[in-house]
């Protein structure tokens, strides 16, 4: 199996005896940034509810190489230059024209218009791939509130579950190993998504053998192998940010494909789904 390797400088004073070459190299990683959305809890009522009437609870953002982190980086920082934007890009705020983005509302029609349209190009030319899993509540309890006595898993347990692995096997498709990057939240979900990544590296993954072998789930020794670390990030993150815009069209895309933004990241190949759909076409012409 080839490698792909960065190198880093290492700059730190040590004894000249013990002194590391000043070059090493680093694997190239596939780095996963998740954002949340909506209410982790399988029964906890919703607070206010959203205009489009859905009630998810998701886990996901993008995928970028390591190597390309500087280049989707510089992208966001030209974009935030350009339109004199200091806030982080949070996609509910851009879509509502509230607090750190209520300054859209004065803007004319043509300007407001050519603002949504590069960010979106934004999104389009950076070198990522969206990748989310979305669980709608109202659902998941109607399938599992009796099964499991009132007392179901915390939805995020759920999601993250699903989306690390959907991303370990995109990974080891691409020779890498992954590394792990929600955004931060408080301690305790924090620290509950770091426990599900431990058990998931340690374990395998969790869900009844019987119901999950027809999706492939991959064995605990490749989630072992390819699991490589797991960091909490800023919101002020840029990747954390492009995280944020990819979550909410995949969202919505699961309940109406037609949706705009989702279509357009479709139709230009930057999700997940449209990778391994080409994959999969690709074998069968092989075969």
């Amino acid at each position: 199996m080839g490698k792909n390797y960065v190198f880093a400088d290492i700059s730190s004073r040590v004894e000249q005896s013990d002194r590391l070459p000043r070059e090493i190299a680093l694997p190239v990683t596939l780095n996963l940034y998740l954002d949340d959305s909506g209410t982790r809890h399988p029964t906890h009522k919703v607070g206010k509810k959203a205009a489009h009437g859905y009630d998810w609870f998701a886990l996901g953002g993008i995928l970028v190489r390591s190597d390309e982190e500087d280049s989707a980086r510089d992208l966001h920082a030209k974009f935030c230059e350009e339109w004199e934007i200091t806030a982080p890009l949070h996609s509910s705020e851009i879509r509502s024209q509230n607090e750190n983005f209520d300054i859209l509302r004065g803007w004319e029609k043509d300007k407001l218009g050519a603002f949504y349209e590069e960010l979106y190009i934004l999104m389009r030319e950076a070198p990522v791939v969206g990748i989310a899993c979305t669980v709608d509540r109202p659902g998941y309890c109607g399938r599992y509130l009796e099964q499991y006595k009132q007392n179901p898993w915390m939805l995020c347990k759920t999601a993250f579950t699903v989306v690390v692995e959907r991303a370990a096997k995109y990974a080891i498709a691409q020779r890498m190993k992954l590394r792990v990057h929600p955004e931060r939240c408080n301690k305790a979900e924090d620290a509950n998504l770091e426990g599900y990544y431990k058990a998931l590296k340690a374990e395998g993954m969790p869900f009844a053998k019987d119901n999950s072998d027809k999706y492939g789930p991959l064995t605990p020794e490749q989630l072992t192998q390819t699991l490589y670390e797991f960091k909490t990030k800023q919101k002020t993150s840029p990747m954390a940010q492009l995280a944020d815009l990819y979550l909410w069209p995949i969202c919505m895309g699961g309940y109406h494909a037609s949706n705009r933004p989702y279509q357009r990241l479709t139709d230009d190949g930057k999700l997940v789904d449209c990778h391994q759909a080409r994959r999969a076409a690709d074998a069968r012409i092989q075969i």
